[in-house]
């Protein structure tokens, strides 16, 4: 599994990593909420994640958010060739792992909690008529189109359905690991499994369910209090079982807690028993601040017991609710798997702006041309512009392919200024906005910083404080195609702008091609000094702009 995290502080002496996230108003939350603190008797132990603010508050505090992800622009502009970027969403690590259950045949056919609005399902169908079978359930189409928004927004969705030995079972799977929410970045998983048991000798397969649905009560049961050694810096929990009246013949939860030295993550899982099917539904959920370190566990935070049960709970009633709707339209028949048992389905893709190419050259980037010159001599200009949501891109050029460097030496040096405006909706300045773009930035930097990777050398990450609100620095080299080239970037935040700066270039003998073996990087000093030339040159002609302006 990978790291998830807690939404907001949690309270109490033996409490997981993190705090929780809890719903905006009544106990059915349809938009989402802000996170605030949990407290009760099933709590984990482990203390506060670090990094995790509230009581016993550390360094990286979210700050209170709404459950639903907010609108951020995440789509990146295609960059030109010797123009290189900071690189810094070149490289997005997932990883995915999942948990692997057993199944086991015991008990008598009595339920466990039974409740007044048992599901369908009749002795006949576990032991169903030689050829006798329907279309199986749709376990996609049974969680309404809100809830899925709501959970996991942009999911990809996968499904599948297989028959086994002992039961036909039918899946669907909603993930997305990579929202974005303010400085944060949210990972959901909806992951829902319905069995159909078939019968076995003179057991029906509903009595076979509800022999598995005992099974699982029971390892849930022992679970919540059996006392494993874990391995060294290795924390789990499991929370005590909480019945969930009025969901089929018969349902419950429980909350899942683990942190070792990489991962940190938590779930809610629920089981239920409808006649002759099992229905398990698991939702993870957590959080990792933007500018925290791909593959480590700063600043993860998971979902609190208190959400996790809440729900989960909700879920299964509906998945109860469509299986039950499917047996009263099947009476007495086996569901039959799908011809093509694997089916995943992505979100439809947002559509890459494509950059204008302006015709007059910015005042802002004109004014700033004669430190621009100095760098790339003779330079030909290019401005363009678009816009990304509420992200108003300008990008400022100056290049020149062809520059002497000596007797037989030809050089390339380009200046590249790109500067990001963020708006809210009534056009405001969105200091907000600017965070969190430059969160991801930084974060991204983090991760690649040196490394290698398909011919790109990733050099040293530098945060500055020399530069606006925010700034950091990173050096990069490139032989990856038609581009061989070295750069010196800046990436800094001034209050709602976040600007960005390249100076690139390289040489090579007068004749060369520009992507030879010959080409010789410019100097890791040469392009971070003319980095920060540029830079400060910006800032000076921002800060003299009028106010307004």
């Amino acid at each position: 599994m990978p790291p998830s995290g807690p939404y907001g502080p949690q309270s109490g002496p033996n409490v997981p990593p993190g705090g929780p996230y809890r719903p905006q108003n009544g106990p059915n939350v349809s938009s989402g909420g802000p996170y605030g603190p949990q407290s009760g008797p099933n709590v984990p132990p482990g203390g506060q994640a670090p990094g995790a603010v509230g009581q016993g508050s550390g360094p990286h505090a979210p700050q209170t958010l709404a459950f639903a992800p907010a609108t951020e622009p995440s789509i990146r502009k295609s960059r030109p060739a010797w123009l290189l970027p900071s690189l810094a969403a070149l490289v997005v690590v997932l990883i995915a792992a999942t948990g692997v259950g057993a199944f086991y045949l015991s008990g008598s056919d009595s339920p466990v909690n039974p409740s007044p609005t048992a599901g369908g399902g009749t002795e006949a169908a576990g032991k169903s008529a030689v050829g006798a079978a329907a279309k199986g359930p749709d376990v996609c189409g049974m969680l309404p189109k809100e809830e899925v928004d709501r959970l996991v927004p942009e999911a990809t969705i996968s499904k599948s359905s297989r028959a086994g030995d002992i039961s036909i079972d039918f899946t669907c799977n909603w993930i997305n690991r990579r929202i974005s929410f303010g400085e944060f970045r949210r990972d959901r998983e909806i992951d829902v499994r319905i069995s159909q048991f078939k019968g076995d000798g003179s057991k029906t397969g509903r009595s076979v369910a509800q022999n598995m649905f005992e099974v699982e009560y029971g390892s849930a049961e022992y679970g919540a209090t059996a006392t494993p050694s874990p391995t060294a810096g290795e924390k789990n929990y499991q929370s005590a079982i909480t019945d969930i009246q009025g969901v089929g013949d018969g349902a419950f939860a429980q909350y899942t807690w683990h942190r070792d030295k990489m991962l940190w993550y938590a779930f809610g899982t629920a089981h239920a028993r409808v006649g002759d099917m099992m229905i398990k539904v698991r939702f993870q959920a957590g959080q990792q601040r933007k500018d925290a370190q791909i593959l480590s566990s700063d600043t993860v935070q998971a979902i609190t017991e208190e959400n996790a049960i809440r729900e989960v709970s909700k879920l299964v009633a509906y998945f109860a609710k469509g299986v039950a709707g499917w047996q009263k339209s099947n009476p007495g028949v086996l569901a039959k798997p799908e011809a093509s048992s694997d089916v995943t389905i992505s979100p439809t893709p947002r559509a890459t702006p494509t950059p204008t190419e302006l015709a007059a050259f910015p005042a802002e980037c004109a004014a700033m041309s004669e430190t621009a010159v100095r760098l790339v001599p003779k330079a030909t200009t290019r401005a363009r512009g678009t816009v990304v949501g509420s992200d108003n891109q300008l990008e400022c050029r100056w290049l020149n392919r062809e520059l002497s460097g000596g007797p037989g030496v030809t050089k390339i040096r380009s200046a590249l200024i790109t500067v990001h405006r963020f708006t809210n909706r009534a056009g405001e300045a969105d200091e907000a906005g600017a965070r969190a773009y430059y969160a991801s930035e930084l974060g991204g930097s983090k991760s690649t910083a040196n490394t290698s990777l398909g011919g790109i050398v990733f050099g040293k990450l530098t945060e500055l404080d020399t530069f606006g609100d925010q700034a950091h620095r990173l050096f990069t080299q490139i032989r990856q195609g038609e581009t061989f080239a070295s750069s010196g970037t800046v990436v800094m935040r001034e209050g709602s702008l976040v600007i960005q700066v390249d100076y690139s270039g390289h040489q090579r003998p007068e004749g060369a091609q520009p992507n030879s073996r010959e080409v010789k990087f410019m100097s890791e000093k040469e392009a971070l000094e003319g980095a920060n030339t540029l830079a400060s040159a910006y800032l000076r002609v921002l800060r003299d702009q009028p106010a307004g302006s």
